[in-house]
C-alpha cells in the first residue's frame, strides 16, 4: 500500500483552536476575546489571552498576543507587536516595526511608530509621538504634545511633556523632567532630578 506524505508546512492555519475573525478575516486563537465590532485584517494575528475590544483595529502583519489589550478606537498595524500585559487604547496608533510590551501603555491620541520599543511600565499618552528608533521604558512617561525620536531614550521615572522634544542620541533618565518647549538633542544626558524647560 502506498503511503501519502503530507507537507504540514503548507496547511492553512485553520489549526484546531484558531478561527478567522468575521470582520477582516484575521487569525484569532480561540483563547482570545475579540469583539465583533473590532477589525482583524487577513494577515494579522491575535493569540494567547489577548483582547481586542470596541472598534479597535489590528491590520497588516501586526500581532497582538500574551495578555495584551487593544481597545477603544486604537490601531495596531504594519508589523507592530503588542504583547505581555501591554495596553493600547483610546485613539492611539502603534505602527511600523514597533514593540510595546511588559505592562506598557499607549493611550489617548498618542502615536508610536518606526522601530520604537515601549516597555516596562512606561506610558505614552496625550498627543505625544515617539518614533524612529527611540525607546521609552521602565516607569518613564511621555505625554502632552511631546516628541521623542531619533535614537533617544527616556527611562527610569523620567517625564517628557508639554511641547518638549528629545531627539538625536539624547538620554533622559532618573527623575528628570523635560517640559515646556525645551529641546534635548545630540548625545545629551539629562539625569537625576534635573528639570529642563523653556
Amino acid at each position: 500500500m502506498a503511503r501519502i506524505k503530507t507537507d504540514t508546512t503548507k496547511l492553512s492555519v485553520a489549526h484546531v483552536g484558531w478561527h478567522r475573525h468575521q470582520n477582516g478575516g484575521g487569525l484569532v486563537e480561540d483563547t482570545t476575546t475579540v469583539a465583533d465590532t473590532a477589525f482583524v485584517g487577513p494577515d494579522a494575528k491575535v493569540y494567547g489571552t489577548a483582547r481586542v475590544l470596541g472598534s479597535a483595529e489590528v491590520r497588516n502583519y501586526a500581532k497582538v498576543y500574551g495578555e495584551a489589550w487593544i481597545s477603544g478606537a486604537a490601531k495596531v498595524y504594519g508589523s507592530a507587536e503588542v504583547y505581555g500585559s501591554a495596553q493600547v487604547s483610546g485613539s492611539a496608533s502603534v505602527y511600523g516595526s514597533v514593540r510595546v510590551f511588559d505592562r506598557a501603555r499607549v493611550y489617548d491620541s498618542a502615536r508610536v511608530y518606526g522601530s520604537v520599543e515601549v516597555y516596562g511600565s512606561a506610558r505614552v499618552c496625550g498627543d505625544a509621538h515617539v518614533y524612529d528608533r527611540a525607546s521609552v521604558y521602565y516607569r518613564a512617561k511621555v505625554c502632552g504634545r511631546a516628541r521623542v525620536c531619533g535614537d533617544a531614550k527616556v527611562f527610569g521615572w523620567a517625564k517628557v511633556y508639554d511641547y518638549a522634544k528629545v531627539f538625536g542620541g539624547a538620554w533622559v533618565c532618573g527623575y528628570a523632567e523635560v517640559f515646556g518647549s525645551a529641546r534635548v538633542s545630540d548625545y545629551a544626558l539629562v539625569c537625576g532630578e534635573t528639570e529642563v524647560y523653556d
